[in-house]
């Protein structure tokens, strides 16, 4: 498997014994270069040393030589400075596209590392580096977590960037439609960042001093004042509600006035979701985060604590829907604000990466390092991928920690990626193996 090979050569995993050329001259591996991941030879930059000689530059490896030519390397110059041609199996001799020769090398897979790597795929236990995990240094989790940590900001700040281009250019619009996709947690995170995207904040400001206004342009864009999205048992009731007519007038004047149109309120979804997550619910913390100018991504900025951001991020509802789910659908009066565990998640999905990405926009380390801060400050999240995790020994201390063990998960575990995972190559590296749980003394995995 040529991706293994890579590894071994990469982390210097050989056979015992010396090492040749297929011209029987001694290969040395002073340092095996730069992993190259994007087009080109494989290894950037190595150092070897052949026959006494020193050579500089770049190595290519293949599950077989024959590979050079499948791949069409004797036709790109790219290849002409290639040192070594490494290769599980020797069938043919490379030749470079000016004509040159360069050396080959056969290199297998270690008998252990293979072994191992085999037990990583197909272990039924999940995750199934589980084993190893325990035996693990506070440097090695330490380190890997502290890496995986940005890797998913730096995900995130890829996404965030996406949008800010779809919005123009506009970080505050871009930021708006961040916070509501995330006001969906989750079910209707596609259908809340339709809605944002249709909300055109240039009008909506000029009405932002009048909640009422406000919340019907918001409600309006959802599709929420179309009798058609009220369900029939509760339609007639709604429709005689003050309220709802109301609101149905005020956006059919503001609609007209800025030539508005609403989402398809089929977008939303209902089915097993809690009231208090009903979009309507929702949309009217949104519209009174919005009226409080709490929304914005210059007060998210001026935030200089966790407790500030938490702060910044509560949201009430008016006093209709302290008594109401959806139009013609009474509750009990509550205030219908996010809870405690809804707050952290915005403030890890929404608030935090924004700032992260914001201060990458502005090269402002400071703003970087704060949003770091921030998540070292917060609960770690409670699910079942952090669970998971705690119950193979990994520490979850924050939020930094729960998010870096949700990487971990969505992209190396999910995706069998051990080579890429550095609880993988510890795993792989391993010498000897202790008993898993579960399994008597004395047995493999």
């Amino acid at each position: 498997m040529e991706e293994l090979l890579h590894y071994c050569w990469k982390h210097r995993l050989f056979p015992l014994g010396d090492m040749e050329t297929t011209g029987h001259k001694t290969v040395e591996v002073i340092d095996p270069g730069l992993h190259n991941t994007n087009a080109g030879p494989d290894f950037f930059n190595a150092k070897v040393k052949i026959d006494g000689t020193v050579w500089v530059g770049n190595v290519e490896i293949h599950d077989k030589a024959s590979d050079w030519f499948v791949h069409g390397h004797d036709r790109d110059a790219h290849y002409d400075n290639v040192i070594l041609h490494v290769a599980g199996v020797i069938d043919a001799q490379a030749r470079t596209h000016s004509g040159q020769l360069p050396p080959q090398m056969q290199l297998s897979v270690p008998a252990a590392v293979s072994k191992q790597y085999r037990e990583l795929l197909t272990i039924d236990r999940y995750p199934p580096c589980y084993a190893i995990i325990p035996r693990l240094s506070r440097l090695t989790v330490h380190s890997w977590m502290s890496a995986l940590q940005t890797e998913r900001l730096e995900q995130k700040t890829a996404a965030i960037k996406a949008r800010v281009a779809d919005c123009n250019g506009d970080w505050e619009a871009a930021y708006f439609v961040t916070l509501a996709r995330n006001y969906g947690f989750g079910i209707n995170g596609e259908a809340f960042e339709a809605w944002a995207r249709s909300v055109p904040l240039s009008a909506v400001a000029h009405h932002r001093d009048d909640l009422f206004q406000t919340e019907a342009i918001f409600m309006g864009q959802a599709g929420l004042l179309e009798p058609e999205s009220i369900p029939s048992r509760h339609r007639e009731e709604a429709l005689r509600d003050p309220y709802f007519i109301r609101l149905s007038a005020e956006y059919a004047y503001l609609s007209h006035k800025f030539g508005l149109k609403p989402i398809d309120y089929r977008l939303w979804r209902f089915l097993r979701l809690r009231p208090a997550n009903f979009p309507h619910i929702r949309i009217a913390q949104l519209a009174n985060l919005y009226y409080h100018r709490q929304a914005g991504l210059s007060s998210l900025v001026e935030c200089e604590t966790a407790e500030q951001m938490r702060q910044l991020l509560k949201s009430a509802v008016t006093p209709y829907w302290r008594t109401h789910y959806g139009f013609g659908t009474p509750s009990a009066k509550s205030e219908k604000s996010l809870s405690p565990a809804s707050l952290n998640l915005l403030m890890i999905n929404t608030a935090i990466p924004m700032l992260f990405a914001y201060g990458r926009h502005l090269l402002n380390e400071a703003l970087c390092d704060r949003a770091f801060d921030f998540l070292e400050q917060l609960k770690a999240e409670n699910n079942h991928i952090v669970r998971m995790w705690q119950d193979c020994g990994m520490p979850v201390e924050n939020a930094g920690d729960s998010q870096a063990l949700i990487q971990l998960k969505a992209q190396y575990c999910d995706r069998k990626d051990c080579l890429r995972c550095r609880i993988g190559y510890e795993y792989l590296k391993a010498k000897t193996r202790t008993t898993p749980p579960g399994l008597p003394e004395g047995e493999e995995l």
